[in-house]
C-alpha cells in the first residue's frame, strides 16, 4: 500500500505521467494507471484520509471482483492524436482522458499508450530536451576529488557534489568525505537550501546511495532517499544505465565546476573541509555570477527571474536525515538496531517491520502504520522495553531490577547472593536471570531462609545455575548435609546418621 500512496501523491501533487510514475515508483505503467483507475471509481485521491490505514485502502482498491463483459473496443484516430501531443502542456494522459469521456468503454491508458507507440513507430524521433522552469534539479559527483590534509589522520580524499538546474543552468557544488547515503542527502538538502526552493523532479545517476536496483524501467529507489523526496515533494527520476544524455545538464556543470572552481583550487592547500567548502563556495558565486554568452544573462539572473518563482516553497523546517531498517521481531519481541534492541508489541512476533531512525528517535513501523516509538539510545547490548509491548505473563516482572533482586538475595545469606550474580551473568537476558532468582526466592516459603541459604551455597560449590538445581537439592535433602560441612569452627555437628555424646549416657 506504501506504493499505491505514492503513485497518488505523484499524480495528484506532481501531475505526472504514467510512464514517469512507472520509472520512479518501480510499479509498472499498468499497474499505474490501473491504481488510479480504481482510486478515480472509488472517489480517492491525495492526500488519503487519516481514517484509511493500509488494509482499509487495500480492501477499497481491490474487493472480489464479479463477472462482466468486455465491450467491443471504438477506432482512434492516431493521426489526430500525435498532431495533439506536440501542443504546449498536452500530455499522453490528457488526451486518453478525453478519449475515455467520450469512449467509456474505450481502452485503458496501458494499452492506449501501447497501440500509440505501435502506431509512430515508423516515425524517426529525435528528441531535443527541454527543461521548463522549476521542473528538474540534475545532481552528480564529480570524477575529481580534492586532498584535505590533517594533522592525525593525514591526507584524505573530499569527493564533490555538483547540481544544476535545468532551466538557469544554477550552478551548486559542496565537499564531502563521502559518496554515502548520509553524504548523499545532507548534499541534497544544502542544495534545496542554496537555490531556495523545490523542483518537481531530481535526476541521479545510479549510484548506490541513491538507487539500489539500476534498471531502465522499474529502478529501485533507496527508501531514505525517498523518504527525503516525499518530504520535500520532488520525484527522483534515475537515468537509464549508461545513458549519460539522460543528465547532460550536470555532466557540463561538472566539467564547468572541475574547469572554474577545482582547477583555480588546485595549488591550495586545505586542513579542514570546512576550509575547503569555503573556498569552493567564493568560487561557486563567481561562477553563477557570471555572464553567459548566448543568453546574455548570469544563472543567479536566471535563477531570481524564471527559475525561483516556478519552484515550490521549502518546508519551515530542513529534512532531518533518516535511515530505513527491516527486521524481524525476535521471540522476546525485540528488534536490533546499531547493537541495541526495541520492542514492539508482543503480537507482532516474527513478524516483518520497517524502523526509520534517527540521531535521536526510532520508530517502527508494520503495514504502514507506526507500532512503536523510542528514543535511540547509543548503548550496547541493552535493552529499552515499554511496559505496555509485554506479554502479561511477562509483566510482573517489569519493575524488578537487578539491585532490588540483590538488595532480597542478601536478606537470605551471602551464598544466595553469590548465586544470583552468577546466574544473571549467565542468562542472554535479564528477565531470565529475574524469572529463575525469583523461584529461587519462593521456595524460602517453604523450605525457610536457612535451608534456601545452604542449598545455594551448595549451588555455589557445583556450578548450579538454576531454579530447578536448586529446588532438587532441598527436595532430597542435599542442604541439610551440606550446612552441617560449611558449619562454623567450634560449633557441634548435628546430622541424622552420628548419634552424638548423648547416645552413650
Amino acid at each position: 500500500m506504501r506504493k499505491v500512496r505514492e503513485v497518488l501523491r505523484l499524480k495528484h501533487t506532481l501531475g505526472m505521467s504514467y510512464r514517469q510514475i512507472s520509472e520512479t515508483t518501480g510499479v509498472g505503467k499498468t499497474v499505474v494507471g490501473e491504481y488510479l483507475r480504481r482510486a478515480g471509481v472509488i472517489g480517492i485521491t491525495w492526500p488519503v484520509a487519516e481514517e484509511i490505514d493500509d488494509a482499509e485502502l487495500d480492501r477499497r482498491l481491490f474487493p472480489v471482483p464479479g463477472d462482466g463483459t468486455a465491450a467491443p473496443r471504438p477506432a482512434i484516430e492516431w493521426p489526430k492524436i500525435h498532431e495533439e501531443m506536440k501542443g504546449r502542456g498536452v500530455t499522453l494522459v490528457l488526451l486518453w482522458q478525453e478519449y475515455r469521456a467520450e469512449q467509456v468503454d474505450g481502452y485503458g491508458y496501458s494499452r492506449f499508450c501501447d497501440l500509440y507507440g505501435e502506431w509512430r513507430k515508423t516515425i524517426s524521433a529525435t528528441m531535443r530536451q527541454t527543461h521548463p522552469a522549476g521542473e528538474k534539479l540534475f545532481v552528480d559527483y564529480a570524477g575529481d576529488t580534492v586532498p584535505v590534509f590533517d594533522q592525525v589522520t593525514g591526507e584524505r580524499a573530499a569527493h564533490i557534489f555538483v547540481a544544476a538546474l535545468g532551466a538557469s543552468n544554477y550552478t551548486y557544488a559542496e565537499a564531502r568525505w563521502s559518496e554515502g547515503l548520509a553524504d548523499w542527502i545532507g548534499a541534497h538538502v544544502n542544495t534545496l537550501t542554496a537555490i531556495g526552493g523545490v523542483p518537481k523532479a531530481v535526476v541521479c545517476d545510479n549510484l548506490k546511495a541513491g538507487v539500489t536496483k539500476p534498471a531502465r524501467y522499474e529502478p529501485g529507489i533507496n527508501r531514505t532517499y525517498q523518504d527525503l523526496a516525499t518530504y520535500y515533494g520532488f520525484v527522483v527520476l534515475p537515468t537509464r544505465v549508461r545513458k549519460p544524455r539522460d543528465k547532460a545538464k550536470v555532466e557540463v556543470a561538472v566539467q564547468i565546476v572541475e574547469r572554474f572552481v577545482l582547477a583555480r583550487l588546485r595549488n591550495q592547500r586545505f586542513f579542514s573541509l570546512e576550509e575547503l567548502n569555503a573556498a569552493i563556495r567564493e568560487c561557486v558565486v563567481e561562477l553563477n555570477a557570471k555572464i553567459m554568452r548566448k543568453l546574455g544573462k548570469s544563472r543567479r539572473e536566471l535563477l531570481e527571474t524564471i527559475e525561483r518563482p516556478a519552484l515550490k516553497a521549502l518546508p519551515a523546517e530542513p529534512y532531518r536525515y533518516a535511515e530505513w531498517k527491516r527486521a524481524r521481531v525476535a521471540p522476546d519481541y525485540h528488534i536490533e538496531i546499531a547493537g541495541h534492541y526495541y520492542s514492539v508489541p508482543s503480537r507482532l512476533i516474527r513478524e516483518v517491520v520497517e524502523a526509520r531512525i534517527t540521531a535521536t528517535t526510532v520508530e517502527i513501523f508494520h503495514k504502514g502504520t507506526r507500532v512503536a516509538s523510542h528514543a535511540f539510545s547509543p548503548v550496547s547490548n541493552r535493552h529499552t522495553t515499554i511496559p505496555e509491548h509485554m506479554p502479561s505473563a511477562h509483566r510482573r516482572y517489569a519493575y524488578w531490577t537487578p539491585a532490588r533482586i540483590m538488595q532480597e538475595a542478601a536478606k537470605i545469606g551471602p551464598a544466595t547472593q553469590a548465586l544470583f550474580e552468577a546466574i544473571m551473568k549467565a542468562k542472554p537476558h535479564p528477565e531470565q536471570g529475574f524469572r529463575s532468582c525469583l523461584g529461587i526466592l519462593r521456595l524460602a516459603k517453604s523450605y525457610g531462609p536457612a535451608r534456601l541459604e545452604a542449598a545455594c551455597r551448595r549451588g555455589n560449590d557445583i556450578g548450579a545455575r538454576s531454579y530447578g538445581s536448586i529446588a532438587s537439592i532441598l527436595k532430597h535433602g542435599l542442604d541439610r548435609a551440606y550446612a552441617q560441612e560449611k558449619a562454623p569452627e567450634g560449633a557441634p555437628i548435628r546430622h541424622a546418621n552420628i548419634r552424638g555424646q548423648g547416645y552413650y549416657h
